[in-house]
């Protein structure tokens, strides 16, 4: 397990009727053995201290939405960096840099990966250097062991703009509005996971994006909700509806008929997949 969170990693540690090795119940070890499988379970700190030389699963499951990322802005004197500083009534505000920041090299490699002209349409750009550095480790570990990583989460295949955004109790507020009471989130820039991995290792293969519609679509959902849809409750089978438009619609649901502005929101286009795989275990099923 890769966690840096004591409180999660403790969590973690219950939800999975951990032991220590010598057998007694207590605080999460680095090495216990968990009581549902009868298996080792370890924690790490960083991927980087997860024990190499063995084939790696990894599954980011919304996952790079939730790095931080780095805002840029066309200004006359070039591209800045949105920063944030302390107005006179006290107040958090963005402001541009004055000069170039540490990641502006991150800007000038993300710009490496795009076309000129689709730069010259952006007043705004994000970047995410840890998405970058995590992507490379990564690959490297992939492409050195075997294995694959699965990506899903929204973003686009491209440069994202402006997207960050702050979330409080399922809705949209200011990003600076009582800072550390909002989860933040960003658009997740499939191209450069790609162009990442694949600069990072000559024995990866990176597959996608694809919408998780598609994606679900190759696995079956289709047929799997048929054959669940035959044989359960009206309250189940409205429960399975909504949970599939969910997933592969796209928009408000069309057969709602509950209350107005509860209809669920189908992410079925707004959500991509891609996997990071060695060459060696060829192009995974659904993106065959």
């Amino acid at each position: 397990m890769v966690e840096c969170s004591p409180t999660l990693k403790k969590l973690q540690y219950q939800n999975l009727m951990c032991i220590n090795k010598n057998d007694t119940d207590g605080d999460a070890e680095e090495h216990s053995i968990s009581r549902l499988t009868g298996t080792s379970v370890s924690w790490h700190a960083t991927l980087e201290q997860v024990p190499a030389g063995i084939p790696t699963i990894i599954i980011a499951h919304e996952f790079y939405d939730a790095l931080p990322v780095h805002q840029f802005q066309r200004a006359s004197r070039g591209w800045c960096e949105k920063m944030v500083d302390v107005a006179e009534n006290s107040m958090f505000q963005f402001v541009l840099s004055k000069q170039p920041t540490p990641a502006t090299l991150y800007l000038l490699k993300r710009f490496k990966w795009a076309e000129n002209e689709d730069i010259g349409k952006l007043e705004q750009v994000e970047v995410c250097p840890k998405a970058i550095e995590l992507t490379q480790e990564i690959a490297k570990r992939i492409g050195s062991d075997g294995g694959g990583a699965l990506i899903i989460d929204y973003g686009l295949n491209g440069i994202v703009s402006d997207s960050l955004q702050a979330i409080r109790k399922h809705g949209f507020v200011n990003i600076l509005d009582d800072p550390g009471t909002a989860d933040l989130s960003a658009y997740v820039d499939f191209a450069a996971i790609r162009h990442s991995a694949e600069e990072a290792s000559d024995d990866v293969a990176v597959n996608g994006p694809m919408t998780q519609s598609q994606f679900l679509g190759s696995l079956g959902i289709n047929f799997r909700v048929e054959a669940l849809m035959e044989n359960c409750t009206d309250e189940q089978a409205d429960s399975l509806r909504t949970g599939y438009w969910r997933l592969v619609g796209e928009g408000e649901a069309p057969f709602w008929e509950g209350p107005e502005g509860q209809a669920p929101i189908g992410m079925g286009t707004r959500y991509l997949a891609m996997t990071i795989v060695n060459k060696k275990q060829g192009v995974p099923i659904p993106f065959q």
